[in-house]
């Protein structure tokens, strides 16, 4: 699937076909192309944490209001960041680069994120909705559908998984065979009211 299809498709779809199941070497496939989303100075801030097992599905089920996509879909990605990233040997981020790339980059890692905890929960955002992106758009290109997920006890979902203190979950993507087509576009906003040119 070309890349402009793939925007065009992707659709959050709330209905699984429960007994369906994703292969090991296409989670594989899906999670390599994931993790070549970018993020700031290179840190890869994210951590894509899959919800197999079955029990733990329910339980987050039961703290996500109940909604059937969680335990239906396929795959279960709960998205998360870690917050100090930055700092847990940033040299391994520019280990491939040139030397002085790597001597002016590492440094600035530090004096750009340190002692500056809105900024690091700000990137951490950025760099976790881009990946649901690329996650979900290349979910498509394979024939699957996703459907991406805010509407859960964030601080419940926490404690099920087991979440560091310096980390943070941003959101799930469900993915899976949908049985139901999304609904149309509910009212997409023209061009015109959400593109500006050089000022509002």
């Amino acid at each position: 699937m070309d890349t402009y299809t793939a925007i065009q498709a992707r659709r959050s779809v709330k209905h699984y076909d429960p007994q369906h199941r994703m292969t090991d070497a296409e989670i594989e496939r899906l999670m390599s192309l994931a993790v070549l989303s970018p993020t700031a100075f290179n840190i890869q801030n994210w951590r894509f944490l899959l919800v197999r097992a079955p029990e733990l599905r329910q339980k987050i089920r039961a703290v996500s209001w109940d909604q059937a996509q969680v335990t239906d879909a396929s795959l279960l990605v709960v998205l998360c960041a870690d917050l100090k990233a930055w700092e847990k040997d940033p040299a391994r981020y520019w280990r491939d680069a040139p030397a002085p790339v790597r001597d002016f980059v590492v440094p600035a890692i530090d004096s750009y994120y340190r002692s500056r905890e809105q900024v690091q929960r700000d990137e951490a955002m950025r760099s976790c909705g881009i990946a649901a992106q690329t996650l979900m758009l290349a979910a498509k290109a394979m024939g699957y559908d996703s459907c991406p997920m805010d509407g859960f006890d964030f601080d419940a979902v926490g404690k099920l998984i087991k979440l560091p203190p310096d980390h943070v979950i941003v959101m799930f993507v469900a993915i899976g065979k949908a049985t139901q087509d999304a609904r149309p576009r509910a009212g997409q906003l023209s061009l015109d009211e959400v593109v500006l040119t050089d000022h509002f």
